[in-house]
């Protein structure tokens, strides 16, 4: 995994060159972007030996006799698409204000507006500029914003002074990164078995029934379990997404392949989480040549497929079952009649007509149902964070259930 590591001009940004090899234990690919004040600080060369890689200094090309041109120039746009996370250590009173107002005016504050990516900011300073208004107003409007902060912690200050404003510890801002990108190792010893995407039933061989499903929740659990220490088995019907890294990738395409291929990995299974948009239906039956058109209407006859999670939910035992509930209208209704009915330990449902919770979205606004009555509604997030709260759900329920 990438993440671009942003220092700023203070004396704490000789701290960034320990943070870089805490996160370098992490496996974490870190690409320094250095602010021309940071830069009296600290070199650019060191951050480059750390990491091996050149490090950012400039908006455009790198001083010297290199000239800027147009790839330098739109440098932002090709970082802020790569990384997985954005990280600022230290952050001053000044990026702060930048990032708070929107000032796009060198490398880093241009990042900032770029990213999709989760932001973590750790503010170091002195203690009066930490408490002016200001500063205060900034970062409430960061946090707001969705924003990550790692508060300063206590103690005696460059300058002087003694109070609030010294920059976190390395170990806390790095397990601050790793908790937002899944890092950790609580699911080690641990099989998820995960399905994810569309099925596809044929009509003929030309067309077939599907639905907009992409894929992309079921992949983002199955990359969040790998993350945190799982073998992962991932089941998936057609998509044009990248394959996780680490996971164990079984393609189907029917139902019925869908069917065979989680039956066949569920019984080595701790967790069983049903992401897949299955077709609840298939032509009766479907021809060996194209339907042509003709005249007056065409009647197509239809018969169900296989309820997966419902022959998951009889057969359950000790694992851990979970599925989802894509609907238009009675949300809670309707999950909680699936929730009851499938024998599932929670149903993770959304409204798919809401905006940033639809098909092919790279957000999603849920809400976990489960045994009991108990109701736990998400804001809308980044499919991988909504992965890793599912995955803190499933963990949850393993608790209680000893």
């Amino acid at each position: 995994m990438k993440i671009a590591l942003g220092v700023t001009g203070g004396v704490a940004a000789y701290k960034a060159a320990e943070l870089v090899r805490r996160l370098h234990q992490e496996k974490l690919d870190v690409q320094v972007v250095m602010t021309r004040s940071a830069q009296e600080f600290i070199t650019p060369l060191t951050f480059a030996a750390l990491t091996g890689q050149k490090v950012i200094t400039d908006l455009f090309s790198a001083t010297g006799a290199v000239p800027a041109n147009v790839e330098s120039a739109i440098e932002h746009i090709a970082v802020a698409q790569r990384i997985d996370l954005l990280l600022v250590a230290p952050a001053t009173a000044g990026i702060l204000g930048k990032f708070a107002h929107g000032i796009a005016e060198d490398f880093l504050s241009t990042l900032y507006l770029a990213t999709k990516a989760p932001v973590v900011v750790a503010p170091a300073m002195n203690v009066n500029m930490w408490d002016h208004p200001a500063t205060q107003e900034n970062i409430a409007a960061l946090r707001a914003r969705g924003v990550h902060i790692v508060d300063p912690d206590e103690g005696y200050l460059a300058c002087g002074m003694t109070g609030s404003g010294r920059l976190a510890a390395t170990e806390t801002i790095a397990r601050k990164v790793c908790d937002l990108l899944g890092l950790r190792h609580d699911f080690e010893n641990q099989t998820v078995l995960v399905s994810a995407g569309p099925t596809c039933e044929d009509l003929d061989p030309v067309r077939f029934l599907t639905n907009r499903s992409s894929g992309k929740m079921g992949y983002a659990l199955a990359e969040a379990a790998y993350r945190r220490g799982a073998r992962v088995v991932l089941v998936s019907g057609p998509t044009d997404l990248k394959i996780p890294e680490g996971v164990d990738w079984v393609p189907v395409r029917t139902a019925e392949q869908m069917q065979r291929a989680v039956q066949h990995h569920a019984s080595g299974a701790n967790v069983a989480v049903m992401a897949a948009a299955i077709s609840d239906y298939r032509p009766a039956a479907a021809q060996d040549r194209k339907i042509k058109r003709g005249e007056g209407l065409f009647i197509l006859e239809l018969e169900p497929t296989p309820d997966i999670l419902a022959e998951l939910g009889r057969e359950k035992g000790g694992r851990v079952l979970v599925g989802f509930a894509a609907e238009t209208d009675k949300i809670a209704e309707n999950a909680r009649g699936k929730l009851a009915r499938k024998g599932a330990d929670m149903i993770v449902a959304n409204d798919v007509t809401r905006e940033g919770a639809g098909f092919d979205r790279d957000t999603n606004i849920v809400t976990f149902y489960l045994r009991g009555g108990r109701e736990i509604p998400l804001p809308k997030m980044g499919k991988l964070e909504v992965a890793n709260r599912i995955l803190d759900q499933v963990l949850e329920i393993q608790r209680n259930s000893k």
